[in-house]
């Protein structure tokens, strides 16, 4: 597995398992649209490390992160850590796609659009 042994960190096994045993109602809805290859054939990981930061859910083949944020992401300390953390990702070229827990929970057809949108590639027009 290479790539993914050198990201996926050791050391954080036992906070990640207790991360995927209590998901969040809006990761459950999460997890359900992208668990067992339903998009594409791509496959994703519940709460995979990357350095130091866990990702809610990541799929390293198309190098796409998702997280599902809560109220707190919207105050200043946690939106700059959120910055650091995007741009930190972009810089190991990962995409980064954001939902709000509540966008999750009210707009599971939206959530679901917005992810294949980022998975599948635009048509383009032949020459």
């Amino acid at each position: 597995m290479g790539f993914l042994d050198d990201l996926n960190d050791k050391s954080s096994i036992g906070l990640r398992r207790n991360l995927r045993q209590n998901m969040t109602d809006a990761e459950r809805v999460v997890w359900n649209i992208v668990r067992n290859k339903q998009l594409d054939g791509y496959k994703f990981f519940r709460q995979y490390s990357v350095g130091h930061y866990i990702l809610d859910f990541y799929c390293p083949v198309i190098r796409l992160a998702i997280e599902i944020d809560d109220g707190q992401h919207n105050y200043a300390p946690e939106r700059l850590r959120d910055k650091q953390r995007t741009e930190y990702l972009k810089s190991l070229d990962i995409r980064v796609l954001r939902f709000w827990n509540n966008e999750v929970l009210e707009n599971q057809d939206g959530v679901y659009e917005e992810i294949a949108r980022f998975i599948t590639p635009p048509n383009l027009p032949l020459p």
